[in-house]
């Protein structure tokens, strides 16, 4: 199929590029989405790119405010258009592009072929209505059948992902159900259509830490029974390390690094995701001060006008301050920094890999500080073993 052909099937919009291979399930290329509001404009995604193949999962990690969710609904199509702009960029899912696509075909694709759990059930879910209709309102809506056999589903759906007394429990309104039992129900509407990609927008938000580790793990087992892929957002580094297959770490908007979660945390090269794993704490670092990165994230209205993570670096330099830098490949294709310091102009500068990091006043080898912080995620050598099979 020609670009000129794909152009004229989807409505004779902007030339697009070249769709990407058939087991590609997803692919985002040069995204960017702004906020037009009274004080200015926000460019809440700004250039972002990443892949994920079929049955494969990404995580995508980063402080509040780097455009993680922003990233997810604008491929969900959710935001409020203005004062969201998709301002450029292309969403190829499952060889159809997004972006051009009009309300009326984006509906037949979100809740069925893509499907989003958000932060906050109680919010998501309707007040008004019972969970069971809810759900069985868009099995009807996709797939096509009766109001019994949609609401048999329903109850089915519940059961998968362990809620007890399903039969009675689907008949029960969003507020008479505990915090766990409201985000099973919306895992249990999410793949109620058998979608192809599933969007975990932390979702174990404000949930206790024994029915986080449920709900990912029921996240884990419906992926790998049913096939789909998965992209999951988080602040939660230890969750992405056991989850997923590949990482992107986001920072202001941009994609800071990305590659296979192993690599990433192992020997990460961008200094902010350097800052994130030494920030955490390590059992063999007990009594020492935490290395927190300083400063805080820029104000979206006013961010730094060349690399947006050097007024917070332990390794700035002129050219930081002068250029922004690219999204440079480090070693294998599928792995980037976005760092000076791996693009031509940073030979003979210092590296984050085999230089010192300075932490008020202390010094010490970030070489010698970086496994005892990646042993956080790596919770155990089981975990690595299922990933290397």
């Amino acid at each position: 199929m020609t670009e000129t052909t794909i152009a004229i099937e989807q409505g004779g919009g902007p030339m697009l590029g070249v769709a990407p291979p058939e087991d590609v399930l997803l692919d985002v290329r040069d995204l960017k989405t702004y906020f037009h509001v009274m004080d200015g404009t926000v460019r809440a995604v700004d250039g972002v790119s990443f892949s994920l193949k079929r049955g494969s999962s990404i995580g995508v990690v980063g402080e509040s405010g780097s455009g993680k969710s922003v990233t997810a609904l604008t491929m969900m199509r959710l935001l409020d258009i203005p004062p969201a702009e998709i301002v450029d960029g292309e969403i190829w899912f499952d060889g159809r592009e997004l972006v051009a696509m009009s309300d009326e075909d984006i509906r037949h694709i979100r809740g069925k072929d893509m499907a989003m759990i958000f932060q906050e059930p109680l919010t998501a879910l309707n007040p008004l209505f019972t969970v069971g209709d809810q759900i069985s309102e868009q099995i009807q809506l996709h797939m096509k059948v009766k109001k019994r056999e949609a609401w048999d589903r329903s109850i089915e759906m519940l059961k998968t992902v362990g809620i007890p007394n399903a039969e009675t429990r689907v008949k029960q309104y969003p507020h008479e159900m505990s915090g766990g039992m409201r985000q099973r129900v919306m895992i249990a509407m999410a793949i109620s259509c058998e979608p192809k990609l599933i969007i975990a927008d932390e979702p174990t938000t404000a949930l206790d830490v024994t029915i986080q580790a449920q709900i990912m793990e029921l996240l884990k087992s419906i992926q790998q029974r049913t096939g789909a892929s998965l992209m999951l957002i988080t602040h939660d580094l230890g969750v992405i390390a056991e989850m997923v297959d590949d990482v992107i770490v986001m920072y202001a908007g941009q994609v800071v690094e990305q590659g296979h979660v192993d690599e990433v945390f192992l020997d990460p090269r961008a200094p902010y995701t350097e800052g994130l794993i030494r920030s955490i704490p390590s059992v063999v670092g007990r009594g020492r001060r935490l290395k927190a990165i300083r400063g805080t994230v820029p104000s979206p209205f006013n961010l730094p006008p060349a690399c947006r993570f050097e007024p917070r670096c332990d390794y700035p330099w002129d050219l930081c301050r002068a250029t922004e830098p690219e999204l440079y490949q480090v070693g294998a294709p599928e792995r980037g920094a976005r760092c000076h310091l791996y693009g031509p102009a940073g030979r003979g500068h210092r590296s984050p890999v085999v230089g010192t990091a300075s932490v008020e006043g202390e010094t010490e080898s970030t070489e010698a500080a970086r496994p005892d912080a990646a042993q956080v995620f790596l919770k155990s050598e089981q975990a690595l073993e299922d990933r290397r099979q």
